[in-house]
């Protein structure tokens, strides 16, 4: 008896991932969880440098000033509630050193340019189609930072703006990069904030708009969409793969799609020495009840010549 519907998914038949591409992951809170196993198997990959990206006009500002080397000044933050911000950033940014938010978004700029340049792969994770349009400047943010609201508008992207923004990411990175290959998806994130239907009719703007994107250019073997969303709401159509706020997926989905993620687009060769990468750190992050003991320093030997193994084969993985 089959009692779960199951998203077809076939292997990439191009171009995967392996240890030697440089990924880039950008967008929303779920690009975070994707990023963050990137992280601890230790692929050469750069996450949101400027913080969660939740809209596509987010996401291009910050290629756009990416690919132009941008050089922010004071006239791109702001002071409120006792910090500097920049509407451009994720708040996990801010600081109540306007030099230092400064510093820090002119370095993330720098290195977002420098791994757009090389990256194999950009991954970009869209969380909604709704965007708030500060009416001083009359110019989309990727984040309010608890700026009054009356400050703002707030607007439904039509899927043609959307689709005209991805157009516009691919373009940019060409411009530097004719290798880089796109992976595009949706969070499943639900974004209740905004209203029920509301949501629902984000989430359709975002997708109708992707593979609108794929259709125009049919002819490139470079741009790929996989159903993070999808698979959340017809294979995890359950709340027990949600955290307590029921809108999160919570670590058990998360590693599914994973898993999922793993099947299409990474190298099966690349997956053996995941598995030897996971070893390694849950044995780096086990605590031993008597760490002087002859056991325990037989493990930190087995665990220094696993990585001495894994770095000799991946030269750029520390631990």
């Amino acid at each position: 008896m089959n009692l779960q519907t199951n998203i077809p998914l076939q292997p990439q038949r191009f171009n995967q991932i392996d240890y030697n591409s440089k990924v880039v992951v950008l967008g929303s809170c779920f690009s975070e969880n994707i990023g963050e196993k990137f992280q601890y198997y230790k692929f050469q990959s750069l996450q949101n440098p400027l913080g969660i990206q939740f809209h596509p006009l987010a996401i291009e500002r910050l290629i756009t000033d990416a690919i132009n080397q941008k050089e922010f000044t004071e006239e791109d933050i702001f002071f409120h509630n006792e910090q500097w911000h920049c509407f451009d950033a994720h708040s996990r940014l801010s600081n109540s050193d306007k030099n230092q938010l400064l510093s820090q978004l002119n370095t993330s700029i720098s290195i977002t340019h420098k791994f757009l340049s090389d990256a194999s792969h950009v991954i970009i994770t869209l969380g909604t189609a709704w965007a708030y349009r500060f009416i001083e400047t009359d110019t989309f943010v990727a984040n309010c930072h608890k700026v009054p609201q009356k400050k703002f508008l707030k607007e439904l992207l039509s899927v043609e703006q959307i689709t005209e923004s991805l157009d516009a990411i691919v373009s940019l990175v060409k411009s530097v990069n004719l290798n880089a290959n796109f992976v595009f998806t949706v969070s499943p994130v639900r974004h209740i904030k905004d209203g029920f239907i509301e949501n629902t009719q984000s989430k359709s703007h975002l997708i109708s708009a992707i593979h609108q994107l794929l259709s125009q250019r049919a002819e490139s073997k470079c741009l790929s969409y996989f159903a993070s969303y999808e698979i959340m709401m017809d294979e995890l159509r359950d709340y027990r793969f949600y955290n307590d706020d029921m809108l999160h997926p919570n670590n058990l989905a998360i590693n599914y799609i994973w898993e999922k993620f793993m099947s299409v687009w990474i190298k099966e060769d690349a997956q053996q020495t995941m598995t030897e990468v996971e070893i390694i750190q849950k044995g780096l992050s086990h605590k031993a009840f008597n760490p002087n003991s002859e056991a325990h320093q037989k493990f930190i030997e087995s665990i220094q010549k696993s990585i001495e193994i894994v770095k000799s084969k991946h030269n750029h993985i520390t631990f």
